[in-house]
């Protein structure tokens, strides 16, 4: 049958689909619980039908921009249904478009099963707090349960800066303010430096992708801002290690001492299969910035050492290792022991601490 656009995003949302693929030569495709899936009662489409739609979530200077630029970067909102985040390429001379699942409803740290260490960061004042992890890790849902809950606990202003717009926020007890980069604003750096004029309470960068948006972003949290944003990096080990890369070698003192001041939190997210089958779920590494981790930092010891100060700080403060939270999934019966193992940084030492010979 002829392509119902809107009727393939109603099934995405019904599947509980996270994307949508729209490719020439083949049906739309979702990926539902990290699987893809054609959709079969649908015919094959055309390079017209994916122009069409590119023309229908576009507005006229992103239609622009795509066709200079051959790529483009927006969200799309089919009311009362969910948002979208929306890609579109061309590949091999044909139009492409990846769209990403945002549901209109914002789940809660406790719907997603998040540790609850984040809950308690919530109440910060200052500070910075980083979730990473690869695309697709649910980097974005934690963040939007995080301003959630700060929004409806505290009687501050949010301001956000992220490209596209994902999740939207009402004004519940405090106020929120959503700046999109390319329509609200020229760059995150921009906005970032703007906002410090904006009486914020809290800030939200989308993503630190230059040395430029890191440093402002550890000096607003240095004078009394709680900032939170997002890498691409896998965990806290490597995060360090990232956030140091964005400045030359005379600089990263400096910023290994800022850094130590105000970190309060890496959360390190993967996510994976439940074992019932009813979706996914996160498996998070944790490290929180307390003393013995802001001295490490300072002092310029090896950022792989830091991995036995998260294993050690877990009962006092909160912290835990990839390997410690696939265990208490595994032991709570939510994830298999296969999937435990597959994802785990050591499969040894897990399969291990399953058969009791290791804590």
């Amino acid at each position: 049958m002829p392509l119902d656009f809107e009727a393939v995003l109603r099934l995405a949302v019904e599947h509980n689909a996270s994307d949508i693929h729209l490719k020439v030569g083949s049906t739309p495709i979702l990926r539902i619980d990290g699987k893809l899936e054609r959709v079969s009662d649908c015919d094959v489409l055309r390079g017209s039908d994916i122009f069409a739609i590119i023309e229908r979530i576009a507005s006229d200077d992103f239609l622009k921009r795509f066709q200079e630029t051959m790529e483009m970067d927006t969200s799309y909102l089919l009311k009362d249904v969910a948002r979208f985040r929306v890609n579109a390429c061309i590949e091999d001379g044909k139009p492409r478009v990846v769209m990403r699942t945002v549901p209109l409803q914002i789940k809660t740290l406790e719907e997603l099963q998040l540790p609850p260490i984040l809950t308690r960061l919530c109440t910060l004042k200052n500070g910075l707090a980083l979730f990473t992890g690869p695309t697709g890790s649910g980097k974005s849902t934690s963040l939007a349960a995080m301003i959630d809950r700060i929004n409806s606990t505290r009687t501050d202003h949010i301001v956000t800066i992220e490209d596209p717009l994902e999740f939207i926020h009402v004004n519940k007890a405090g106020i929120v303010t959503q700046r999109e980069v390319g329509i609200d604003t020229l760059s995150f750096s921009n906005a970032l430096r703007a906002s410090l004029r904006q009486d914020p309470d809290v800030i939200l960068i989308g993503e630190m992708r230059d040395s430029e948006t890191v440093q402002t972003a550890l000096s607003a949290a240095e004078t009394g801002h709680f900032v939170l944003s997002t890498l691409h990096t896998v965990d806290a080990v490597e995060t360090l290690h990232r956030i140091l890369e964005f400045f030359q070698e005379n600089q990263q003192m400096q910023i290994r001492n800022q850094l130590a001041s105000v970190l309060r939190c890496i959360c390190s997210q993967r996510i994976m299969p439940r074992i019932d089958g009813e979706g996914r779920i996160v498996a998070a590494e944790i490290l929180i910035g307390n003393r013995t981790v802001r001295e490490f930092i300072q002092q310029c010891r090896p950022f792989k050492e830091i991995v036995k100060l998260i294993e050690d700080g877990a009962s006092q403060y909160g912290m835990q290792t990839f390997d410690q939270s696939l265990y208490s999934l595994w032991k709570e019966k939510i994830i298999s022991k296969e999937t435990a193992l597959l994802n785990a940084t050591s499969s040894k030492d897990l399969q291990l601490r399953m058969q009791g010979l290791y804590s």
